[in-house]
């Protein structure tokens, strides 16, 4: 569709687009050495926010990869990676350098819709995902199950062709619109409840330390119902200073987090937009006027990300506010500074701007094998269904927690022997 705008403000655009052009070249050409600063120095360190847990021997297999953000939390929360799809060649080209121990599908060979799952049978605990949320999103069209890029129907499709333990799909909170109340009823809920519980919540990334207003729904599912009610939502890990549970642990302000003088004034960072599958391959954070005004607030310019702090320091804007690297977007979405992303800088952005903020994704798988009650188990060679048994006999003896039962076999159990000397303690 195209734009409806007056031609004064077509001209207006175009003398934007020129002026920016023109000092693009003066910086390429080093006459804009007078008006450089320093590069900043990251304060957040993302890494710091989910701790690496031991592995506890649950396999998940992560569709819809995309630049890494879920699968990169369950490599912290301690699960072993089965194996990576996405359609797009440069998410591949990430995930490998990343990763090159990892399988990883991509192309016409991580095209979900074409997949036979049964290979994978017996040989996966867990999937996750965040199906492709454009058809959803408030910044889109909306158009559901109309619009082809709607990848439910294959992420359901896995599921019940593997019927893991477990499952995690995340979505834009635009799914809740009660437009799509019969969509989320017949479509999503219809297939999967006859086989798993399902607990739905929205996740919101500055509860867990991510200095972004940034929010998402979350379908987790337990094939067992003692599971399932053991499942606890992940509380938040932090709050705002003005939060009436402030209690010491707060989420940073932008500012404070990319290591940016005081200025008197900082707030948590509006979404960070992404164009990726957009027509055009915007540079741009920019999601909205509203965002805009707090960028400006914020004194950080949110459109022309460059791929480098280097390059961002060289091509100052012309109003002397920060110009953002794609390292910053990064790390305002949780990344650590060590997961580099492939591609140009669009290309970058959009594989930031879709993924799952990797301290969330952490904090919910935390919960997920929390919840199997094997928070803490490193042995592979014992079956999930004999541990299921296992905790469940205990904590109905002992009246213990999950997590404290799953740290008692970590300590104790190292063997099957073990397993079943531990076991007849117990009864």
């Amino acid at each position: 569709m195209p734009y409806d705008i007056s031609e004064a403000k077509r001209e207006w655009y175009r003398e934007i687009s020129t002026r920016s052009r023109l000092r693009k070249k003066a910086a390429i050409n080093g006459e804009l050495q007078q008006e450089l600063g320093k590069i900043n120095k990251p304060v957040l360190k993302p890494e710091k926010l989910m701790p690496k847990q031991r592995q506890n021997g649950l396999r998940s297999l992560s569709l819809f990869s995309g630049g890494g953000g879920l699968d990169l939390s369950f490599e912290y929360a301690g699960f072993e990676h089965v194996a990576s799809f996405d359609i797009l060649d440069i998410c591949g080209a990430t995930l490998q350098q990343n990763r090159p121990k990892w399988r990883v599908l991509y192309g016409s060979k991580g095209d979900v819709t074409k997949t036979d799952w049964s290979t994978y049978k017996g040989k996966v605990d867990l999937i996750h995902g965040g199906p492709p949320c454009q058809p959803f999103s408030i910044a889109g069209k909306q158009s559901g199950s109309k619009d082809d890029r709607d990848m439910w129907p294959a992420f359901i499709d896995a599921l019940l062709t593997l019927m893991p333990e477990a499952f995690i799909a995340e979505n834009v909170p635009g799914l809740l619109n009660p437009k799509f109340d019969k969509y989320v009823n017949e479509v999503i809920l219809a297939p999967l409840t006859p086989h798993y519980h399902i607990v739905k919540f929205e996740a919101v990334a500055s509860d867990f330390g991510v200095p972004q207003i940034r929010k998402r729904v979350i379908f987790v599912g337990f094939r067992s119902l003692k599971v399932a009610n053991r499942y606890k939502i992940p509380e938040p890990t932090h709050f705002s200073k003005d939060s009436l549970f402030y209690s010491g642990r707060h989420t940073m302000g932008t500012r404070a987090a990319l290591g940016l003088e005081d200025i008197g004034f900082d707030c948590f960072a509006p979404t960070l937009r992404s164009g990726f599958t957009g027509p055009r391959k915007s540079t741009s954070i920019l999601n909205s006027k509203a965002s805009q005004k707090v960028w400006e607030k914020l004194q950080i310019w949110p459109n022309g990300v460059q791929k480098s702090r280097e390059e961002a320091m060289m091509f100052p804007p012309e109003n002397g506010h920060f110009r953002l690297s794609v390292q910053d977007c990064a790390l305002l979405q949780g990344f650590p500074e060590d997961w580099i992303f492939q591609g140009a800088a669009y290309q970058m952005l959009g594989q930031i701007g879709n993924s799952v903020c990797p301290p969330v994704g952490y904090a919910i798988a935390k919960s997920v094998s929390s919840a199997l009650g094997v928070s803490t188990l490193n042995n592979p060679h014992i079956p999930r269904s004999f541990f299921s048994q296992f905790s469940d006999q205990i904590i109905n003896v002992t009246n213990s927690s999950a997590d404290e039962i799953s740290a008692t076999i970590q300590r104790d159990i190292r063997d099957i022997t073990l397993a079943n000397k531990a076991l007849q303690w117990a009864l």
